[in-house]
């Protein structure tokens, strides 16, 4: 390690003390970081007469900064200057007309000219079209596909009702045979 007081003032000199010394320094040497980047994290403004400051810190390695900067104090007042010359004679315009709205080719850039007619703001727009699209599918579906694509959706839909039994008994009462005669419709409908 490290020791700022050795070799001591007029003492011999011995290859132990500056091997160890020497050593010493070489590994405060290796553990210092190699700054590969710079970053300013802030600039922040002072009142006048403060003292100005810089931060530093290392982070991995970069190195940081951040900066106190002090305000100028407020100058005096400038003179006036000269008196400008008049413009040209001006009337408020009346309205803003579009002249026209054209369409540009796909990946040209869009533009709006203005002009000022004496009495009119005038506008011309460019407008890019837009690039075509990828093709779409075709719009017809074939009896076929039709065909397949219910036979497809049946399939695949619950045939829980297949071990429903149906009501073989007969009723006395025409009411409940009414109603015993749909619930037998129904079940045999919804097989499969």
């Amino acid at each position: 390690m490290f020791d700022p007081n050795l070799p001591a003032p007029n003492a011999n000199a011995t290859s132990a003390v500056l091997r160890s010394q020497f050593q010493g320094l070489k590994a405060l040497i290796d553990a210092i970081s190699t700054i590969t980047a710079a970053q300013v994290d802030g600039v922040n403004t002072l009142p006048p007469g403060s003292p100005a400051a810089v931060n530093l810190s290392v982070n991995g390695n970069t190195l940081h900064f951040s900066f106190d900067i002090p305000q100028g104090n407020e100058g005096a007042q400038g003179s006036t200057g000269p008196q400008g010359n008049d413009g040209p004679p001006g009337q408020p315009f009346a309205s803003a007309v579009v002249d026209s709205v054209n369409t540009v080719p796909p990946g040209s850039p869009a533009n709006v000219s203005v002009n000022f007619d004496g009495t009119n703001v005038r506008f011309t727009f460019d407008i890019p079209q837009g690039f075509d699209g990828a093709a779409g599918q075709p719009g017809e579906v074939s009896l076929v596909d039709l065909n397949n694509g219910l036979l497809n959706t049946l399939n695949q839909t619950s045939n829980n009702t297949n071990g429903v039994s149906t009501l073989d008994n007969g009723f006395s009462d025409p009411a409940s045979e009414e109603l015993r005669n749909k619930l037998n419709e129904l079940i045999n409908a919804l097989r499969r």
